[in-house]
């Protein structure tokens, strides 16, 4: 990160910063579209299993991300400040918490996966499949949180690229990874969807180790010196972390879980109507990275110009984000309407499924149109360091909102499916709404050296 002085020197930093952050995340996701069409391709079955242990696994991935995330503006706004000798205990800490927080995950997670798997009454195979899919993908959790702490380092220098780098040397890896373990190559067993599982734990492992020789090794990280001097876990540090992370992972887990409890709601529908509904699903989250990640380098531009203290400045950046996002949201939007039968096809060959992907997809067209704004807006108030009235924010909207406008719709209604995602877009249009009133308020009262309630 550097200072700019005018509108163009803005436009191309804020490009260098998010184009490898959305390489990033595309290519993050695509592990678990990979993991998704390629199941697909092995049977119906597979292609449910794997789709319904991903939206099991997404929430508590984005919940624990986002408590990483924490660093991001926290480094950005030392570096604004030019407080370079801060880092490396930020980081350290960082570290032990991701560890931590791994472990508990690992332990909820053995005491309530069957019994949530339980309560979709699934067929028998699709309920095996998705059970183990998330037992394999389990035993890369620690791995994935220590890459994601030390990206969130990364990122809040501004050396989005690193990430990327790391990210794109993994992908092919996955992918050819996924085709030994799912469809039993080089003399492996065919797994099925449960490979897929085992494929992008061990992809895991891989990124954690590269991203630690980075920052050790290669400059401009090296120069932090992050390992020089070992410090003990504080529980200080992790109180401050969290009380940034907490919010920012509860309102990404309010927001991403709302999809497993409608595919929990909709288990009662056939098993095409739930392949097809993942499907249009698993593609949506792929576009959701286009404004995530334009949030995600809001957040780091924004966190760095108020630890500078120039507000304008930060402001600029923001509007810059959001009219960006919106326009990305309306191309892709006309070309999911254009080439809807070539996404479903991606995913299965049965007729049936493919036509209820397409009209899963045009629901998707305006649920990824609302998330152009609202994504952007979440990543700018992260830079303010203001998390916890957005927490709130995204419980009222997706929670209170969304679901129950869902559920009306699905059951009271001949939308049926259809219905919940009619209640997701409105959660998404409600919380965008909210979050831009937050905003203005924000930004008013930091140009004006007022407090900021419920910071």
């Amino acid at each position: 990160m550097y200072e700019t002085s005018n509108r163009r020197q803005k436009i191309k930093l804020f490009i260098i910063i998010m184009v490898p952050i959305l390489v990033t995340q595309v290519s993050m996701n695509l592990m678990n579209f990979f993991d998704t069409v390629m199941s697909g391709q092995s049977s119906a079955g597979d292609l449910a299993g794997v789709a319904i242990g991903s939206s099991l696994w997404v929430p508590i991935l984005t919940a624990v991300n986002g408590v990483v995330l924490a660093i991001t503006p926290i480094i950005a706004q030392l570096i604004g400040a030019k407080k370079k000798e801060d880092v490396p205990q930020v980081i350290q800490q960082g570290i032990y918490l991701s560890i931590a927080l791994s472990f508990f995950i690992l332990l909820i997670g053995s005491v309530v996966l069957d019994p949530i798997l339980q309560l979709m009454s699934l067929e028998q195979d699709v309920h095996h499949i998705a059970k183990y899919y998330l037992v394999t993908l389990g035993t890369g959790i620690i791995p994935l949180f220590l890459f994601h702490t030390i990206r969130s380092f990364m990122d809040g220098l501004g050396q989005t690229r690193a990430s990327m780098i790391i990210i794109l040397i993994s992908l092919p890896i996955n992918a050819f990874l996924n085709y030994i373990f799912i469809f039993g190559k080089l003399g492996m067993p065919a797994f099925g969807g449960i490979g897929a599982g085992i494929a992008t734990s061990v992809t895991y492992w891989i990124v954690s180790i590269i991203s630690l020789y980075m920052i050790h090794r290669v400059a401009p990280f090296k120069t932090y010196r992050v390992f020089e001097v070992f410090v003990k876990p504080k529980l200080s540090y992790w109180v401050s972390q969290l009380k940034i992370g907490m919010p920012i992972g509860l309102a990404m887990f309010f927001e991403t879980s709302i999809f497993s409890v409608v595919t929990i709601m909709m288990s009662n529908y056939d098993t095409n109507t739930i392949a097809a509904h993942q499907a249009a699903m698993n593609f949506a989250g792929l576009l959701y990275m286009l404004p995530l990640s334009v949030g995600m380098a809001l957040t780091i531009a924004v966190g760095f110009e108020v630890g500078a203290k120039r507000f304008q400045d930060a402001r600029s950046y923001t509007y810059l984000g959001i009219i960006g996002g919106i326009m990305i949201a309306v191309f892709i939007g006309i070309i999911l309407f254009l080439f809807d039968g070539a996404v479903a096809r991606l995913y299965h060959t049965n007729p049936e499924v493919i036509a209820l992907t397409k009209q899963f997809i045009l629901f998707a067209i305006f649920y990824q149109l609302a998330d152009a704004i609202g994504a952007p807006i979440q990543g700018a108030l992260r830079g303010y360091k203001d998390v916890n009235i957005t927490l709130v924010l995204a419980l009222v909207s997706y929670w209170i909102i969304g679901l129950p406008v869902g559920f009306l719709f699905a059951n009271y209604t001949n939308l049926e499916a259809f219905g919940y995602w009619i209640g997701i877009i409105v959660g998404l249009s409600a919380g965008a709404i909210a979050l831009l009133l937050r905003l203005l308020y924000v930004q008013r009262n930091v140009k004006q050296n007022k407090p900021v309630k419920g910071s």
